[in-house]
């Protein structure tokens, strides 16, 4: 865990409804990647840890027999329960609040478990040595998240940046300096080095595999504070009273940049990494 951090229940509080509108979709090619790397084949199980409003595990419930979501946020789980109904496949898919550190008894083996840009919220030993005695010999763990090294620009497309400087800006201005996190605040962020936990637990023979992004992408004013308010640094609950005047000035601050209310963005490219519990 976060040295002098303790995750609390309100770390997403409110932020379900806004988070598959607002956060970048990952790339597109991602789950042909995992069906051939893993050699899916629609049978086996999947356990997403940490399934948010399921946009992993619904992008890839096509390749399994089963999916499992846990997440301890109910407004996640809800929104995924929603979003599996949308989709047709309520009958392949179960929804589980509960905290990582924490699984329910009785879930049986998985083939395949994701962590989609989730993981570092974890006591992270202590879920990655949960997550190998469930998963079946020669089951793969895989670790997903935007690539953080590249560099996206807007040149060529036919409206501005995100000014997403100037939206930290003003969310400081109504939050403080220090990043929010729940009730507590995250002064150093969130940990890294996953490569350690992951062979610590005894998981080995990882692979790396980069899903290319670089897809324009159009965003409106809405789906831009439905990115802020995704954030568990500008969770809506965090504002208080404040929200609808930090609404207004986020308003404003972006139809200044875009009196048009549109906004051009690159998709992110994915970074995988695959890992496997030995035979």
């Amino acid at each position: 865990m976060v040295k002098g951090w303790e995750w609390d229940d309100t770390l997403f509080l409110g932020s379900a409804p806004y988070y598959q509108r607002g956060r970048l979709p990952y790339a597109p090619g991602l789950p042909d990647v995992l069906a051939e790397t893993l050699m899916l084949d629609g049978r086996g199980r999947l356990l997403d840890v940490g399934c948010g409003p399921g946009t992993l595990a619904l992008s890839l419930a096509h390749l399994f027999s089963e999916v499992v979501g846990v997440d301890p946020d109910s407004g996640m789980i809800a929104e995924a329960e929603r979003r599996a109904d949308d989709a047709g496949v309520p009958g392949r898919t179960r929804w589980l609040r509960a905290r990582a550190e924490e699984f329910p008894a009785g879930l049986g083996t998985f083939t395949v478990a994701t962590f989609g840009q989730s993981f570092h919220w974890m006591d992270r030993d202590v879920v990655a040595s949960t997550v190998k005695d469930v998963l079946r010999s020669g089951g793969a763990l895989v670790h997903i998240s935007d690539l953080k090294t590249e560099i996206r620009t807007v040149e060529g497309l036919p409206h501005p940046a995100v000014p997403y400087s100037a939206i930290s800006s003003l969310t400081r201005q109504y939050l403080g300096a220090d990043r929010r996190a729940g009730r507590g605040v995250l002064l150093h962020g969130t940990p890294g080095d996953e490569a350690a936990v992951f062979t610590r637990a005894g998981f080995a023979d990882p692979r790396r595999h980069v899903v290319p992004g670089g897809q324009a992408l159009e965003r409106t004013c809405e789906d831009v504070a439905a990115w802020v308010f995704s954030l568990s640094s500008s969770a809506p609950h965090l504002f208080g009273e404040r929200r609808d005047a930090f609404e207004a000035d986020l308003g404003r601050l972006l139809r200044d940049v875009s009196p048009s209310g549109r906004f051009s963005e690159r998709r992110p490219s994915t970074e995988v990494f695959v890992w496997r519990k030995p035979q």
